[in-house]
């Protein structure tokens, strides 16, 4: 009796993410799973890296939205060399953290699909990146991707399906959908939890504070890290501001970021990163925990506005305690000229918007940033 005993709480304890100090190491699990393994069928859990290491601190990066070219209505809108220097200035940056997280603002998906119904056509913007794309997202070194946002159904079910299956077929973690809600994957002998959020159809939606935190709970006990985005908040440059309310936009409500945003701290989140307006926005530690309320347009080829304010933003990068607890951060500003793709800003417009809003949105703020974009605890 008392070896059953013993067997059954060493297979238990393969699941158990307390902390950095337990985890399951890389032996446990075979490389490159891509398969629903863990305790509900639309939390995904994928494998990353080959090393066993843990460290007592962590580094994240958040990039915003990323649109990498399409070919609807036309190959036209599709980068040369397949966008292979869409993205090279900043790849050195890019792979400098334990954790690099970008939005994919659209399908992915060759050709067909049904295109989504637009009572303005003039006003309507259908994103179909080809999969080939996708091997820029590897070469830039990325580990997660959120998939909730507003031109995920842009070519309906079977753009959703196909999205979510290409980016397994290159390994890559993504979630955010209600099929996808959530994702589990390890590096390095981290444990992390990711989950995204967006306030429009087939998504996890931002505006439910109960199922956000029910989700985020859950993750938190199953993982060392967890890791939230959110696609919210009013677009363009009038809504550079966090109102910390219900932001509608074209008639549509599209969440009280700043509630959500605590909410899922509140639950067991560590890192959130915010994006939808296309500007950038302030930043906050709550809780000890960072949140990027929004980190603009990133990498967007073509079909997107990337005037003014619209084509700068941040990379951001911070550093966490194997806890999540915030430490510090570094941002780097970007600039997109031309058709896009993402160049270093060398007047570091994307610093001074971070100090600016943050300073008016938070005046009570616990963090400092500097004119080099350090951020800092006061």
């Amino acid at each position: 009796m008392n070896y059953l005993l013993t067997i059954s709480i060493l297979l238990l304890s393969q699941f158990a993410c307390k902390s950095v100090s337990e985890k399951v190491t890389e032996n446990n699990i075979s490389a490159n799973i891509t398969t629903n393994i863990t305790t509900n069928d639309t939390t995904k859990v994928a494998k990353q890296g080959s090393n066993t290491k843990t460290t007592d601190t962590l580094t994240f990066i958040g990039v915003g939205d990323m649109m990498l070219g399409t070919n609807y209505p036309s190959a036209d809108f599709l980068p040369p060399e397949n966008g292979k220097n869409l993205m090279s200035a900043v790849n050195h940056i890019l792979k400098d953290a334990n954790i690099t997280f970008g939005n994919l603002e659209g399908v992915v998906l060759n050709e067909g699909g049904t295109v989504k119904k637009c009572s303005n056509p003039k006003l309507c913007y259908a994103f179909r990146m080809p999969e080939k794309l996708l091997d820029n997202l590897l070469t830039a070194g990325f580990d997660v991707m959120s998939i909730a946002n507003n031109h995920v159904g842009d070519f309906g079910v079977e753009g959703r399906k196909n999205t979510i299956k290409a980016l397994q077929n290159i390994n890559m973690p993504a979630a955010g959908l209600e099929s996808v809600p959530s994702v589990i994957f390890e590096k390095d002998g981290v444990r992390y939890g990711f989950a995204g959020f967006a306030p429009n159809s087939g998504t996890m939606d931002i505006r439910n504070l109960p199922a956000a935190k029910k989700l985020v709970s859950e993750l938190a006990e199953k993982c060392d890290i967890v890791m939230v985005s959110f696609h919210g908040g009013a677009e363009g440059t009038g809504h550079q501001h966090i109102t910390k309310k219900d932001e509608p936009f074209h008639g549509e409500n599209r969440g009280n970021v700043h509630a959500f945003a605590h909410a899922v701290i509140d639950a067991g989140a560590d890192v959130v990163f915010g994006h939808g307006p296309h500007v950038t926005r302030a930043v906050e530690v709550y809780k000890d925990r960072f949140i990027a309320y929004s980190l603009g347009n990133f990498c967007t080829y073509s079909r997107f506005n990337l005037r003014g304010v619209s084509g700068v933003a941040p990379i951001i990068k911070i550093a966490t305690d194997k806890e999540g607890k915030f430490i510090n951060g570094q941002i780097t500003p970007i600039i997109q000229l031309g058709e896009g793709g993402v160049s270093l800003d060398e007047n570091k417009t994307a610093i001074r918007l971070i100090q600016q809003l943050t300073k008016t949105d938070f005046p009570n703020a616990v963090i400092t940033i500097g004119d080099d974009g350090k951020i800092e605890r006061n």
